[in-house]
């Protein structure tokens, strides 16, 4: 494995009986990459994040978290990850804040070490980590609330407050605005951003493809149990070949291109086999300003459904 890879998956399988649910995986997700993992529903997502962390066992194939294999380094390395997979569970007759420090205590999956391992520190420092966890995802208010008083939006707020209780050096995460309104999507997705640029990598699972494209850097596409493309945002999001341009005169503009034009309204054009450059340069020899030159370039979500139609 890369020394910068903090997830790695070679030719990862998993069958149920005749029913291939992940099928050959190679993920790659390097350190300090926000990583979306798109794909409809059904095409293994959540199969591949529960082989991921051991809570499946893949059927062939390997598994490195954090340079370690998996899940046989479990308890070594588990205690590293933060996770919220599908719905967040919690005792729902204790608050929030409860559940959160029996968490702290208990140590990861399979670590028998676990309260010395992750619960070691005074009372006030395990406190303190519950307190900020809470705080971060919005719950500092409602702590003391049993949880079963809580809504769907805040339980999955609390899934992440759970998740983040161990500073993590990598969060995996799955569909974790489920039940949030666009505030809370929009305060989860700058937490996250927040916790990336101090450092810890974020892998994501996701069908929401417009949050994935204002938040991940790289992107890995399943369909099907196969993993159809892997790599930057911007390389999926290629160019069409088309050019968009504002301009101060847009009847002129349309004029001079003629059936150049493909779309666009006012002064907003969008201009089929016409480079940037050919653009400016003619627009400017017939005295037109140009406001904005830009090639266009390819939604997330036209890339997706390109590959999964």
């Amino acid at each position: 494995m890369s020394a910068e890879a903090v997830i790695a998956t070679h030719g990862l399988t998993k069958r149920y009986g005749t029913l291939t649910a992940v099928d050959g995986l190679d993920l790659l997700v390097r350190q300090g990459d926000r990583y979306g993992f798109l794909g409809p529903n059904g095409s293994g997502k959540t199969t591949t994040v529960r082989m991921l962390l051991g809570l499946v066992f893949a059927t062939s194939g390997a598994i490195e978290l954090l340079g370690r294999p998996m899940p046989r380094q479990a308890r070594s390395v588990l205690g590293q990850v933060g996770a919220l997979v599908e719905a967040p569970a919690a005792y729902p007759h204790l608050s929030g804040r409860a559940n959160l420090r029996l968490l702290d205590a208990a140590g990861p999956p399979g670590d028998d070490a676990g309260p010395v391992a992750i619960g070691a520190g005074s009372r006030r420092s395990r406190r303190r980590r519950v307190d900020d966890a809470l705080e971060r995802v919005g719950l500092g208010d409602v702590g003391r609330r049993p949880v079963r008083a809580y809504s769907t939006g805040m339980r999955q707020r609390l899934g992440l407050a759970a998740a983040l209780v161990r500073t993590p050096r990598l969060l995996v995460l799955d569909e974790p605005t489920n039940g949030l309104d666009p505030r809370g999507i929009h305060e989860v997705r700058d937490l996250l951003r927040e916790l990336n640029e101090a450092g810890t990598t974020v892998f994501l699972s996701s069908h929401l493809l417009p949050e994935v494209e204002l938040f991940c850097t790289r992107v890995g596409v399943l369909h099907r149990g196969r993993l159809v493309a892997q790599d930057d945002l911007g390389a999926l999001r290629g160019p069409t070949g088309r050019t968009l341009v504002r301009v101060a005169d847009g009847a002129g503009a349309r004029a001079l291109f003629g059936d150049r034009v493909r779309g666009g309204g006012d002064g907003r054009l969008v201009l089929e086999g016409v480079p940037v450059a050919e653009a400016t340069a003619r627009l400017v020899r017939e005295g037109i300003d140009v406001l904005e030159a830009v090639p266009e370039r390819r939604t997330l979500e036209e890339t997706v459904l390109g590959l999964t139609s």
